[in-house]
């Protein structure tokens, strides 16, 4: 289950892809949910995928040569409808194992990795759509418990020392480097906890959108435990 009790109304929940692909983002609902309790054993695809570095990517080719028991079979049969729907909205899905993220470490006082509450930004209309299938899952932080990074006094001025040139071009500065694509939680905010099995549509920042775009970050991996996540 997810715990939607301080998700402030702005998360809708649906029972199928066709609502969450059509039942628009606007006003107050910056995400959409397909609340799923899936079928099969994903961790048996998990143990059967070589990961040599940090992340790998299984393709929908490899899946389908996985030697899988009648549950991962299941599995793979949810993977691979996962793939085909939203290949034919016109998304192109990744499915990726991942064992942890590359960290950012080249400002300390602002790491601008995935772990950091941030918005997904384009040029296009688009949104972004995930799904944990094992292991931790992504988490949202509610828009008006977050802080923009950038408008913090303290990280503000780190910035500007940072930057070192002159006043006009600073706010370029900061979205040229995705500073300000950046929150953090305000005091006693309450995250929400995207849970596994559940496809997400979150809304990005874009020219056309109509609503906030939605604040999210990659969890803290389990000890010992890989991640299946497919995102696009």
């Amino acid at each position: 289950m997810i715990d939607l009790s301080h998700a402030e109304n702005r998360i809708r929940c649906v029972t199928n892809f066709e609502d969450l692909i059509s039942m628009p983002l606007l006003g107050e609902i910056n995400a959409n949910c397909w609340t799923r309790e899936l079928v099969g054993n994903f961790s048996e695809i998990i143990k059967q995928v070589e990961l040599n570095g940090n992340i790998a990517e299984i393709d929908q080719e490899e899946l389908r040569e996985l030697k899988l028991s009648e549950q991962g079979q299941l599995a793979r049969e949810i993977l691979l409808n996962d793939f085909k729907a939203l290949e034919a909205h016109g998304a192109s899905p990744i499915l990726n194992l991942i064992k942890c993220y590359e960290r950012d470490d080249a400002y300390p006082f602002f790491p601008t990795d995935v772990y950091s509450f941030h918005v997904d930004r384009s040029p296009i209309a688009t949104d972004t759509f995930l799904c944990t299938y094992h292991g931790a899952a992504s988490e949202i932080l509610p828009n008006s418990q977050a802080n923009q990074k950038i408008l913090v006094p303290e990280i503000r001025d780190e910035l500007k020392k940072l930057y070192g040139g002159p006043d006009a071009g600073f706010e370029s500065f900061l979205s040229d480097y995705f500073f300000d694509l950046h929150y953090e939680s305000k005091p006693k905010a309450h995250i929400v906890n995207l849970g596994v099995g559940h496809l997400w549509r979150l809304a990005v920042d874009h020219p056309d959108s109509q609503v906030l775009p939605c604040i999210h970050r990659a969890p803290k991996e389990k000890t010992g435990e890989n991640r299946l996540l497919m995102i696009c």
